[in-house]
């Protein structure tokens, strides 16, 4: 069956255009917190201000903080916790989980409330609010901000490598899978499973992509999967049906499953910082919890060189 694709208006170009200039002003984590904060940046955030570090959102209750520490603990590779609020109720202020790294190098002059571009917001483990502006009404003074590493940081490294993941390119969000990897469980977070983002590449370049992402643990480090093979081991049902985020295309546009033949396009996973909130919703945790919109991080004063 043929599959139709509505083109673009005029209006919707030039908007897409515009959006393109925009962010290419954005050059430091703190012009794009100060765009999200205004409202003038409301798109994923891959491939914005490169070298800075991106960072997954989780905000919880602050009965529920220890244990998530410790499942960040136990599973590093899908939840790297790079700092957490200075103090409960503080959305201004992180200190540093990062050996050597101090807290004035991670964020200054933040508003975690406003600072990422969307925001999603769970009321007793179910989403009541997705892709929301900013949570300054959802916010009490008895709740703890977390932030997680994002691959996104690593994409710059990619890039300099003629790496270019696909959906930057194409001006998509990256997709991600919920998969049958169980997580290591703490506290009220249990049963849940990795979520994991996914970039396809050459069969030729997949060890270079290896390489290149191994030296980033505090955003996730290297693959954990690749190969079509994978899907199965993951419990990927279908490719082209990612939960969160964009369906994956191949350069010319196709979907992603046209090329399952192809060692031009072989899928390869990460770990990805939607796990924490695929915990939330599979705990059944009591209360208001919010993290941001996936694809959609906040931008840290940190970079690249600070972390690999």
């Amino acid at each position: 069956m043929d599959v139709l694709v509505a083109k673009p208006t005029t209006h919707l170009v030039q908007s897409i255009e515009a959006d393109e200039v925009r962010i290419r002003t954005l050059t430091t984590g703190r012009d794009v917190r100060l765009a999200a904060r205004s409202n003038t940046l409301t798109v994923p955030t891959s491939g914005v201000a490169a070298t800075y570090l991106q960072a997954n959102l989780l905000i919880l209750p602050s009965r529920y903080a220890a244990d998530f520490r410790l499942l960040c603990a136990r599973n590093p590779v899908p939840c790297p916790l790079i700092g957490e609020s200075a103090e409960t109720g503080a959305y201004g202020s992180i200190k540093s989980n990062i050996p050597g790294l101090p807290d004035s190098r991670i964020l200054a002059d933040a508003d975690i409330r406003r600072d990422a571009p969307r925001y999603n917001v769970y009321h007793d483990a179910k989403l009541v609010k997705q892709g929301c502006l900013d949570i300054t009404e959802e916010w009490t003074e008895d709740h703890v901000a977390f932030l997680v590493g994002c691959s996104f940081s690593f994409e710059t490294a990619l890039t300099v490598a003629g790496l270019t993941p696909r959906h930057t390119v194409l001006g998509r969000n990256v997709p991600m899978y919920r998969t049958n990897i169980p997580l290591c469980p703490a506290g009220v977070f249990t049963g849940s499973t990795y979520v994991v983002s996914m970039r396809s590449y050459k069969a030729s370049d997949i060890e270079k992509v290896r390489e290149i992402t191994r030296g980033y643990n505090a955003t996730h480090g290297e693959p954990i999967a690749w190969g079509w093979s994978a899907l199965e081991n993951l419990g990927i049902v279908d490719i082209d049906i990612p939960q969160w985020g964009d369906s994956p295309l191949t350069e010319d546009g196709r979907r992603l499953s046209e090329a399952k033949d192809s060692d031009d396009d072989v899928p390869v996973f990460w770990g990805c910082g939607v796990t924490p909130q695929e915990a939330v919703m599979v705990s059944g945790i009591k209360g208001t919890v919010m993290a941001h919109a996936p694809g959609h991080m906040l931008l840290l004063d940190c970079t690249n060189s600070d972390i690999a």
